[in-house]
């Protein structure tokens, strides 16, 4: 094995989750056969000790991406760490039903009262949505915290979520505090804090197929709530432009940086551009299929599902092929 030899990018394998309100669109449309029914999401690139990715291509197929990460620090580039962490986490994450309605504590909380953890900010993209899908975000009236805790003492918090409607390609920002629910029928991609740690506050009154209801987090998430939030706070997508193809930002924030790309190049044509990062770099494939030139004859084949890390100080990467990718950074 030639450890020496110059980093280039490789694919990793999913981890699975089988959430009562999932469905079957990742394994359908995704190709995640990950064995479980329903299939709720999918952790896409995770160190996170709840699901870490494995790596699927080059010369550490079959390694854990931490393992990896650990044993060269330096694919992580400047943020780079002798624990193999990773900061983010991406997943694709598919509502049969709803979600509950949660919220996620911010760094502060999260490492003074649940043992060091990260806080979890996160964004998500609307990959597809039922046409009368909505999801909550925050409340559409004001309302004191002792209000809320009688409201979801009583079940009676539900006139007072503030439903949107989604369709395909909305971009939602959820900061820490920010109270949250995706809804049935919406399929998304989530770039998020790496983190697991959620409050939930309502559940429909659900139970699972055991008769149990799952577990609510009442008090710690009166604790967390901003209040104050009751609508997206939108941000700009500047877009440029390369011959056909597109790239857009998505969103920019202390955690991460999203932009999304529309491929639209053959190999006969000037390629779209990837370029060398101080930093590590993640491309989900959310659509399409195309291929990678990575440089000294060696070439990456992706398509619609696939989720590519791509380490710290690569070459520029050239991209072809009629695809949708979201590129993650920090």
């Amino acid at each position: 094995m030639n450890t020496a030899k110059k980093a280039v990018p490789f694919l990793l394998k999913t981890v699975g989750k089988d959430y009562l309100w999932g469905g079957e669109r990742l394994r359908k449309e995704f190709g995640k056969d990950c064995g479980m029914n329903p299939l709720a999401e999918t952790w896409e690139c995770s160190t996170h000790p709840d699901g870490i990715s494995i790596v699927a291509s080059g010369i550490y197929a079959g390694w854990n991406l931490k393992e990896v990460l650990k044993e060269h620090p330096e694919y992580l580039g400047y943020c780079s760490s002798t624990d193999g962490e990773l900061p983010i986490m991406i997943k694709l994450i598919d509502a049969q039903q709803n979600l509950s309605v949660q919220v996620h504590p911010d760094d502060e909380y999260a490492k003074t009262y649940e043992n060091g953890q990260n806080g979890k900010t996160e964004m998500w993209y609307i990959l597809d949505a039922a046409p009368d899908a909505h999801l909550v975000y925050g409340f559409c009236q004001a309302m004191s915290k002792s209000e809320l805790q009688q409201h979801l003492e009583n079940s009676t918090i539900e006139p007072y979520l503030n439903w949107i409607p989604v369709k395909k390609g909305d971009v939602f920002f959820i900061k820490a505090g920010t109270v949250h629910g995706i809804g049935a029928g919406i399929l998304l991609a989530e770039i998020q804090q790496s983190s697991n740690l959620t409050y939930r506050l309502y559940d429909y009154n659900r139970t699972d197929q055991n008769g149990n209801k799952r577990k609510l987090h009442i008090e710690k998430a009166i604790d967390v709530i901003d209040m104050s939030v009751s609508l997206p706070n939108d941000q700009p997508h500047p877009v440029k432009k390369e011959h056909d193809s597109c790239i857009k930002k998505l969103s920019s924030c202390p955690y991460f940086q999203v932009e999304h790309m529309t491929i639209k190049k053959k190999e006969d044509m000037c390629s779209t551009i990837v370029p060398a990062s101080e930093k590590f770099q993640i491309l989900l494939c959310i659509d399409g299929n195309g291929k990678i030139d990575c440089g000294d004859k060696e070439t990456m084949i992706f398509s619609k599902g696939n989720c590519i890390f791509v380490p710290a100080n690569t070459d520029d990467l050239q991209l072809y092929g009629d695809s949708e990718l979201l590129r993650v950074t920090i």
